[in-house]
């Protein structure tokens, strides 16, 4: 049956930012598809929440509190998934984000904090999950979540923008690296409505605009990115490494601008 191939039958996953939004939605796809599933954020609440929805869909479920900034903590991540499950074959590198902030008003240290959460962090977690996933399971997957910030030019993105884009190529270089034993692809995504979006989807005018410059007339939802998360985390996309998947509603310039104080 084709349908097989996009289940994750007793694989073992380690989703960052599983404790809400995009994060928690790949979480519980993946247990719906069969993996047990390792969830990682700050908030202990939150992933707990995250695991017992990941055991009820039939899976095991382990939240593990992670900061991806530090590197202990990602070290700890690995070391508690295999010392559970015995395997690692999955990992979704969710956790990321910065906020919009005019380039004169970005600071040194905020430009490189954000370097740091959205490719640094990705690069030292991958490098440490990719040795695990080959010893305990012969190979794996690995999904990073992007941006088409990373691609379209925007107003008060320059440091979110500037990691995504560097998430981008990471992904294609360490697809390169890595095959044919484990891939590694990127989700571009567009505006979903998360947490993030709130300001825009709870503004009438804002969301007005949003809509009409988004050729499917809506934003994304959490299960929109799910689903590509689990094509290309599934071996439905076995033929499938270094690419970057955009899932955006269709959009090819910036539905909302920023505005920034001109000089």
């Amino acid at each position: 049956m084709i349908l097989d191939r996009f289940k994750l039958t007793d694989r073992v996953a380690i989703v960052t930012g599983a404790g809400r939004g995009i994060g928690r939605g790949i979480a519980l796809a993946f247990a719906e598809a069969g993996a047990d599933v390792v969830c990682a954020a700050r908030t202990k609440r939150e992933i707990e929440s995250t695991a017992v929805e990941v055991e009820h869909r039939g899976r095991r479920g382990l939240p593990v509190v992670t900061d991806v900034m530090k590197t202990p903590d990602l070290e700890r991540l690995v070391e508690a998934t295999v010392a559970e499950f015995g395997r690692l074959d999955l990992l979704v590198n969710n956790a990321g984000g910065t906020g919009p902030r005019a380039a004169l008003e970005t600071s040194e240290r905020y430009f490189e904090k954000a370097l740091r959460f959205n490719v640094t962090s990705v690069f030292l977690l991958t490098r440490m999950a990719v040795p695990k996933m080959v010893e305990t399971a012969e190979g794996g997957a690995v999904v990073n979540i992007s941006s088409r910030s990373s691609d379209m030019v925007q107003t008060a993105f320059s440091a979110y923008a500037a990691g995504k884009a560097a998430l981008n190529m990471l992904t294609r270089n360490l697809a390169a690296e890595f095959a044919p034993k484990v891939r590694v692809n990127a989700i571009s995504v567009g505006g979903v409505a998360t947490e993030s979006l709130e300001v825009v989807l709870t503004n009438d005018a804002l969301r007005q605009q949003f809509e009409k410059n988004t050729p499917m007339h809506r934003a994304g939802t959490v299960e929109d990115i799910a689903t590509c998360a689990l094509f290309l985390a599934s071996p439905a996309s076995s033929w499938v490494t270094g690419k970057i998947f955009q899932v955006d509603g269709g959009t090819e310039a910036p539905s909302i601008a920023v505005p920034v104080p001109p000089l």
